[in-house]
């Protein structure tokens, strides 16, 4: 495995949990205020006068909203969402972002945001956005659900404070599988006061048994002292069976090269997959349009295609009949990722034919030429 790979997978001082928004949960208290995916979210967590942003999915926002009220505030007031600037175009420009950052930058303690946008398939600049917080000294936070295994990330190297991310998309360990985060050196020093009386200091945090020191964590004197790094957070043991699955996909990224390899995969195999979409008659007549960002360095292995009103179910049932798995996303949008790792260059081809097949008969279907009935299942008719 390459140097750079290892600080996606080595380096990363990693902690499992059973799901990667509790973690983000337990990360977020300590703010006065938050911000979310495609959206920014600002929550008042004390009662400093402070918010935070975010751009994420609904996992995240119900982390944030919880938080919210837990401290008996209101999210209509504590909670900002970044939106992109017009209708038009759902992708999210880092001078947009950076200019909501700057409008509340004086109220805001804590950013969250999606290294990938899980609609669209944007990636976002995680350095860029990552220094102009801290140029305005306000913590962040990824949400690396999308990225983790489908681009390249160094998140020490970017001075990132904290991210959280499942392993169940492009990690390949099944749904359910652990979670894990990331916390950086600066954020989790465990040191020794100067008293002399040997008292652990650390920054405060919800604290578990398992992310207490090793040597002493069955002394059962109730007393607290986290291991060093992201693992002093870690909450509880983590499931073995999880943990398996996890490290054998690993292993595969490990024998495949690392990151390096497969992201310049991703950009060859997701740029083919475009220019075939783009040479199909439906899209040519606008019964689809691709609203991932044309940049090839601007999106990881997936592109997001979005129909016209009407047409979803039918595209669907059609793709299912044809073999092709996708993801939907209503009322309008197919996701389509390309992952590298194992997906080819023919499975591309082979896609865009039943696509456009499967896009023909809804177009048929919408215009009375052939029976669709209810919402998932099609008759054609003579």
């Amino acid at each position: 495995m390459e140097a750079d790979d290892r600080d996606q997978f080595s380096d990363w001082e990693q902690a499992r949990a059973s799901s990667s928004e509790q973690l983000l949960e337990n990360r977020a208290i300590y703010s006065s205020r938050m911000l979310v995916k495609s959206r920014v979210v600002w929550a008042n967590l004390s009662h400093v006068p402070r918010q935070t942003h975010q751009a994420s999915s609904n996992s995240l926002q119900f982390a944030a909203e919880s938080q919210i009220l837990h401290h008996n505030l209101d999210p209509s007031k504590s909670l900002v969402t970044i939106k992109p600037p017009s209708l038009a175009n759902s992708t999210l420009t880092t001078d947009h972002i950076l200019s909501v950052i700057t409008e509340h930058a004086s109220t805001t303690a804590l950013i969250l945001l999606p290294g990938i946008q899980y609609y669209t398939g944007q990636l976002l600049d995680i350095p860029a956005i990552t220094a102009f917080a801290h140029s305005h000294s306000i913590f962040i936070i990824w949400d690396l659900a999308h990225a983790v295994g489908n681009v390249p990330l160094q998140l020490h190297d970017w001075n990132v404070d904290a991210a959280v991310w499942c392993s169940y998309k492009y990690l390949n360990s099944g749904p359910g599988a652990a979670g894990g985060f990331f916390v950086h050196e600066n954020n989790s020093k465990v040191s020794t006061s100067e008293g002399g009386d040997g008292k652990k200091v650390f920054g405060n945090r919800l604290s578990g048994w398992w992310g207490s020191d090793k040597s002493s964590r069955f002394a059962m004197d109730n007393r607290f002292v986290p291991i060093p790094g992201a693992a002093g957070f870690q909450l509880s043991n983590p499931s073995i069976l999880d943990i398996t699955s996890l490290a054998a996909s690993l292993e595969v990224f490990e024998k495949a090269g690392g990151m390096r390899p497969l992201r310049e995969k991703s950009l060859k195999i997701t740029a083919y997959l475009e220019n075939l979409l783009l040479n199909i008659g439906a899209y040519e007549e606008k019964v689809f349009e691709i609203i991932t960002p044309k940049d090839k360095e601007g999106r990881g292995a997936q592109l997001s295609l979005k129909l016209k009103d009407g047409l979803l179910d039918v595209v669907m049932k059609g793709l299912e009949e044809r073999g092709v798995v996708v993801d939907e996303r209503r009322p309008d949008v197919i996701r389509v990722a390309p992952a590298p790792l194992y997906n080819s260059f023919g499975d591309c081809w082979e896609f865009v034919e039943a696509f456009r097949e499967a896009v023909e008969v809804a177009v048929k279907a919408k215009g009375g030429e052939v029976k669709a009935e209810g919402t998932r299942e099609l008759e054609k008719t003579s």
